[in-house]
């Protein structure tokens, strides 16, 4: 074998394990957890663990796209309790107003971050951050400094989305699975998922091609703005309220799930199933840790952090043996 062709092995083994390698870690974890653990393999656990993870992977559904083009959104968790506390603020006015005022609402400050990063050259981090504290801020005032709880009456039709099951899994967890399915195409069946990757490879090589750049950042941040107030509002349709507190931190959960899930951070490249495998890796070691009873739940903080920083490192160090 030449020196070539063991370069050309190694790239491309290294691009493997940098796009399955979290798959790798969750069928490992899976397993260590099923026979480690009882309680794990059972069939209400396995329920609970998909039904936990689903407003998460909403999110960061979401984020991928943003992530994949080279950008970053700050915003998704103000724009994920403001979508849950406006989904119960319009459920007395009936099962449509409860799931559009948020949508809309959310999406125009997803829009608002993308002309503002697409037409004006400004940095994602800076514009996103902002928004981030105007839709929390707003969230304030809808719930006068959020002392005032909407609560969905008894009854709602929009219960169903967030309690409501099917076969014994809840509703949210095959909403997840539609919109991962429809991303999916998006992302690799279609112009503007081509973009995307255009764009977060070499932005100015996309120009140059002559791709619609400003009008597919636009889209992808209306979009983020939109999943997120979405899985606000399968969120308040769980807990029967619109909660304040939720979204505290979130925006980072779903970078950290995304990042995880083998999409870089510098853009270009990224899957939807690989993001998926990052919620699912995500709430594996929550579950553990809840499961080995004797570890204060801070500790998910902790190991979630230093499992992202491996994972970078990983990434970073993965992407140098493929330019070599």
């Amino acid at each position: 074998m030449t020196a070539t062709q063991t370069t050309a092995r190694n790239a491309a083994f290294a691009g493997v394990l940098q796009r399955q390698g979290a798959a790798v870690v969750l069928v490992l974890g899976l397993i260590v957890a099923w026979f480690a653990f009882p309680r794990f393999g059972s069939a209400d656990n396995l329920r609970d663990l998909a039904l936990q993870g689903s407003f998460l992977a909403v999110i960061a559904l979401g984020m991928t796209f943003v992530i994949i083009s080279g950008g970053i959104d700050l915003s998704v968790g103000s724009n994920y309790a403001l979508g849950g506390v406006l989904a119960a603020y319009g459920s007395q006015y009936g099962f449509f107003v409860a799931i559009l005022l948020p949508l809309v609402v959310c999406s125009a400050i997803g829009l608002i971050n993308g002309v503002l990063i697409a037409r004006t050259g400004m940095a994602p981090f800076i514009v996103t951050l902002a928004t981030l504290l105007f839709a929390r801020g707003l969230l304030l005032a809808i719930t006068s400094e959020g002392a005032t709880t909407f609560k969905i009456a008894p009854g709602s039709a929009i219960l169903w989305l967030g309690q409501g099951t099917i076969f014994g899994v809840g509703v949210p967890v095959y909403l997840t699975l539609v919109l991962f399915a429809l991303g999916g195409v998006l992302l690799r069946r279609t112009g503007f998922g081509q973009s995307v990757f255009a764009i977060g490879g070499a932005e100015q090589s996309a120009l140059l091609m002559g791709l619609p750049v400003v009008r597919t950042k636009i889209t992808l941040y209306t979009l983020s703005g939109a999943l997120a107030g979405f899985a606000g509002v399968l969120t308040a349709a769980y807990l029967q309220s619109g909660v304040t507190v939720i979204g505290v931190g979130t925006e980072l959960d779903a970078i950290s799930v995304v990042v995880i899930g083998g999409t870089l951070l510098t853009g270009g490249a990224g899957t939807i199933v690989g993001t998926l495998v990052g919620v699912l890796l995500r709430v594996l070691i929550q579950n553990v840790i809840n499961q080995v009873g004797t570890l204060d739940s801070n500790y998910q903080t902790v190991v979630s952090g230093a499992f992202l920083l491996i994972v970078v490192v990983i990434q970073r160090l993965l992407a140098r043996s493929r330019t070599r």
